[in-house]
């Protein structure tokens, strides 16, 4: 058995937090799948990597420049190629997982981030126009994104909810999304055929703390906030998807709403490598992981149940940040926005490098 079938037999699974098109044409996404990976997540700075970083789409880009499409156009037709084909790839194991993995998801455009009725429109087309049954639709978690998440589980659309960072986004999401299954059943709806996960952004925390904690006398919890949040929002997960409310929605076909660890690559060299998969291993968890730190995971990561232990030290950890005069909150609402701008700067790049490519073929 594969490390990532291990860590599917407790209940975790490893997605794949890259796409490009030379993943779906030279086999290596089969690979991936026989290997254990068990979904894709894209973003706009993952398809500018992808189309800007190397020449695969080159020849699509002039093609489409010729019969007249503008930048923007030929950027949503390059993404929703890639991820209806891998959706493709994943069907079978959508199927056999009974809806469970397989999930292919895409991101509305960055710019409707603060628009909820621009949002719900951009999913909605996006869902029709990929027309399979595992996508989803990615979602900020900003203020205008949590009613759009609602009303998108209400026309039975699956939602990956992104950009969390703290108790306050993974609530409000959770609530959306429970809101939102209640929602789909009062309109005649089968939760059962619904599905979402919450995406819950780890590592950024820490490059945001770590340079706090030494002025502050924290120094020993440098590298340690990220995983003490993440497992903070694991214990509400767990209190969140049980009750009499839940049940009922259960005992109708509805499944929990996984929590995704995103940003799970790490970013000081001083820590692990594989910092934020080994620590937050555990049952109805995702974790989507970049070709680099899957590499090190496979390696020498370790695979056992980590993310009930340590419960007590991880909440001191985060009572640390309080009697420090740290404000986590303050932080995370930074991080959101930051997200977001991130994406919209990846997204406005990735339109400005097509519109030179399509200049560069015109001559």
């Amino acid at each position: 058995m594969s490390k990532l079938d291990s860590l599917s037999a407790i209940g975790q699974s490893i997605w794949f937090d890259y796409i490009q098109k030379s993943l779906l044409r030279d086999g290596k996404l089969e690979k991936l799948i026989n290997l254990g990976i068990r979904g894709v997540t894209s973003n706009p700075s993952i398809f500018e990597k992808a189309i800007t970083g190397s020449n695969d789409y080159d020849d699509l880009i002039m093609v489409m420049s010729e019969a007249g499409a503008s930048a923007e156009q030929i950027y949503e037709a390059l993404a929703v190629e890639d991820v209806s084909d891998a959706a493709d790839f994943f069907l079978p194991l959508y199927e056999s997982s009974r809806g469970t993995d397989g999930f292919v998801s895409i991101e509305v455009n960055p710019k409707l981030a603060y628009d909820t009725n621009g949002t719900v429109a951009e999913a909605r087309r996006l869902f029709d126009m990929i027309s399979r049954p595992n996508i989803m639709i990615k979602i900020p978690a900003t203020r205008e994104g949590i009613p759009a998440i609602r009303e998108l589980i209400g026309s039975g659309i699956n939602i990956n909810a992104t950009l969390m960072f703290s108790e306050k986004h993974y609530r409000e999401v959770a609530e959306a999304y429970m809101s939102g299954l209640e929602l789909l059943r009062s309109r005649g709806g089968d939760p059962a055929t619904t599905a979402s996960v919450a995406s819950f952004f780890v590592s950024r925390l820490d490059t945001a703390v770590d340079p706090l904690l030494p002025g502050a006398g924290k120094e020993d919890l440098c590298g340690r906030v990220s995983i003490a949040n993440a497992k903070h929002v694991y214990r509400i997960f767990q209190e969140v998807f049980s009750g009499d409310r839940w049940n009922e929605l259960a005992h109708a076909g509805a499944r929990v709403q996984r929590l995704l660890w995103a940003s799970t690559g790490t970013k000081n060299p001083g820590y692990s490598d594989t910092l934020y998969v080994d620590e937050l291993i555990g049952r109805d968890t995702i974790n989507t992981l970049p070709p680099s730190t899957l590499s090190f995971f496979i390696d020498h990561g370790t695979v056992h149940e980590t993310i009930t232990s340590g419960i007590l030290e991880e909440e001191n950890s985060l009572q640390g940040l309080r009697d420090a005069g740290i404000n986590l909150a303050e932080i995370t609402e930074q991080l959101q926005e930051e997200g977001v701008q991130a994406f919209i700067d990846s997204y406005d790049n990735l339109i400005k490098a097509i519109a030179e490519k399509q200049e560069s073929v015109a001559y």
